[in-house]
């Protein structure tokens, strides 16, 4: 069954190590004959949630920015993949405004039920990657028919586009993707 996939690629960075995973994901998503889309956040306006909770009721946020549109296609897909720089052993902080910004689909009837993290850090330490797992995981944990299906943790990528010497980091992003 082709499935309906939305990747988030949340650096900032141009040519960035996340941005490479996520485009390898895509590859074998795609070679599975799914839909794919890729939306980054490089040049996306996005504010901070300001805790209004109006979005509880009416299932929209107040703040009129580019979330809407990114929400409105997290709602409708049926596996979400989040691709994120680690800053400090956690999630970029776009990744970060973007989760709390998508508030106005707790109440909503979300489509997703498959959640991936791909992941790329300068540390060598695979352990460097749990702050943004649990970070997300949280996000995951209010959303009941949800879950974490998969994890790429790409460490040792320091420099721009320096993930790209790690193929086996990128063959199991590609295959993570073929086996959505």
């Amino acid at each position: 069954m082709n499935k309906k996939v939305l990747i988030i690629s949340t650096s900032l960075r141009k040519n960035s190590n996340s941005q490479i995973l996520a485009e390898e994901f895509k590859k074998g998503a795609v070679e599975a004959e799914n839909e794919v889309e890729i939306i980054s956040l490089k040049d996306k306006k996005i504010n901070f949630c300001i805790g209004c909770l109006a979005c509880q009721k009416t299932q929209k946020c107040i703040i009129n920015d580019e979330v809407k549109e990114i929400i409105d296609k997290m709602l409708t897909s049926d596996v979400i993949v989040f691709s994120t720089p680690i800053y400090f052993y956690e999630m970029s902080g776009q990744m970060k405004v973007l989760l709390d910004r998508s508030n106005p689909l707790f109440p909503s009837d979300y489509s997703f039920r498959d959640i991936y993290l791909l992941a790329a850090s300068a540390d060598t330490d695979k352990r460097s990657m749990d702050g943004a797992l649990k970070g997300l995981q949280g996000w995951i944990d209010c959303f009941e028919k949800a879950s974490l299906k998969g994890v790429i943790k790409g460490t040792g990528a320091d420099e721009s586009s320096s993930i790209s010497a790690l193929s086996d980091i990128l063959k199991s992003a590609y295959d993570m993707g073929k086996n959505v």
